[in-house]
């Protein structure tokens, strides 16, 4: 047998020197090579993790959003201010002194009743003297009266004479002048007459005038604003200067807006509507369209045609010149088929045609000169969903488990903007439809 050659090594020699077995060499052990096959077994399974994800990663993946039904409504909206009904502006016909004003803002005020009252010392002296005017007047009718009763017999005594002589006297110049005095008696009388009747209406002038210094109210109301104080000299014009504004009824106010010409043809009177205002941000009070104008008004090159709405306002909430914003339901469907508006956007992007841009919603990529480049026009297709528009034809996507989407064909109505109703076609309530196909990652 070969004599077995001993191990140089310190170790071996301790080793035989303690009767030990000598120690085998790393690579006679199975530790190393258990290691090994384990590391490559953990890196083979990262290597088919990977190689797994990747490929899911690249596969499109769709958002998608359910089909409801709900109420869907056309709205208009529209900027104006809240005035009262019927609103008075009162002011003076006669120029003066104001002696009282006898209301204030905010306080009610009935039909007749005393709102200002001016100076009437002159106006009472001008009364007297329209009185003492109709006296001599009528006194002057009376002398009249009795000059024209006395030619008129002195006429008559002339004629008996005349026929008892046989025509031989009086003369006939004497006569004739009898006859023209009474004619001139009879015009005295008429011009006294006259005189009479015109000192009457001047009189009557200085008695109105004399009422209307204290300035009633034609309406019963409240008093919006006042404008005057006592001991202020009114002069009156052309245009009255406003004393007092009133408001008739302010339980019952109307809105004026100022409608866009884009948005007119829709609006129509009877309609209803809702407006906010800034005073109470959070609540939205009902209106009703009362009149829409033919006239238009034009600001900044802005065409708008005013329209008043029909305001309640029971509760004393709203005031009189407060801005308010309104939205006018135009048309509106209850318990309709909805689908939004991304999916009949929606273009999967193995359905696009080769060169098209795909709409809203879908799949991202392409190399760094194609999103350089000017993209193509955007492809658009017939049919309805717009604001007002007939139903037409339209298409959405849906999810197909293990395969590409699947087309849905649909008949559309009216839209919002961002939602669609549907009337006609093979799309259900509760299917998932597709709005948007995101980027595979790389």
């Amino acid at each position: 047998m070969p004599t077995p050659v001993a191990d140089p090594s310190p170790a071996a020699n301790v080793d035989a020197l303690l009767g030990l077995p000598p120690q085998r060499r790393w690579y006679a052990r199975p530790l190393p090579w258990l290691v090994a096959l384990a590391l490559l077994g953990a890196a083979g399974a990262g290597a088919w993790y990977w190689r797994s994800g990747a490929a899911n990663g690249s596969a499109p993946r769709y958002v998608t959003q359910p089909v409801a039904r709900g109420d869907l409504a056309l709205t208009v909206q529209a900027n104006g201010t809240l005035q009262p009904t019927r609103s008075v502006a009162i002011g003076s016909e006669l120029s003066g002194t104001v002696a009282r004003v006898l209301v204030d803002v905010n306080d009610r005020v009935r039909q007749g009743q005393v709102l200002v009252a001016l100076d009437t010392a002159k106006l009472a002296d001008q009364l007297a003297r329209s009185r003492a005017g109709l006296a001599s007047a009528r006194a002057a009718l009376a002398q009249a009266q009795a000059t024209l009763a006395e030619a008129r017999a002195s006429l008559a005594r002339l004629e008996q004479v005349q026929q008892l002589s046989g025509g031989q006297v009086p003369a006939a110049t004497e006569l004739d002048t009898a006859r023209a005095t009474r004619d001139r008696a009879v015009a005295a009388e008429q011009v006294a007459r006259a005189n009479v009747a015109d000192a009457q209406a001047a009189l009557h002038a200085d008695e109105t005038n004399l009422a209307k210094a204290s300035i009633r109210s034609p309406i019963d109301g409240v008093v919006l604003s006042r404008a005057v104080e006592p001991g202020q000299a009114v002069a009156a014009s052309l245009q009255a200067v406003t004393l007092l504004t009133l408001a008739q009824d302010l339980s019952r106010m109307t809105l004026k807006v100022n409608v866009d010409e884009a948005d007119v043809g829709t609006v129509r009177a009877g309609q209803s509507a809702s407006f906010t205002v800034s005073a109470y941000p959070n609540r939205r009070f009902p209106a009703q369209i009362r009149r829409v104008a033919y006239g238009s008004t034009t600001t900044d090159n802005v065409v708008t045609y005013p329209s008043e709405l029909d305001v309640a306002n029971d509760d004393g909430a709203l005031r009189p010149g407060m801005t308010a914003t309104a939205t006018i339901r135009t048309q509106q469907r209850q318990g309709v088929l909805l689908v939004p508006n991304a999916a009949l956007r929606f273009t999967p992007a193995s359905a696009a045609p080769p060169g098209a841009q795909l709409s809203s919603g879908g799949a991202s990529g392409g190399s760094m000169i194609s999103k350089l480049m000017p993209a193509p026009p955007r492809l658009t297709r017939s049919g309805g969903g717009g604001n007002g528009a007939a139903p037409g034809e339209r298409q959405v996507w849906v999810p197909v488990d293990g395969g590409a989407p699947r087309r849905v064909p649909v008949q559309v109505g009216l839209s919002d903007g961002k939602l669609t109703e549907v009337v006609g076609g093979e799309l259900r309530e509760g299917m998932a439809v597709i709005v948007e196909q995101q980027a595979a990652r790389p």
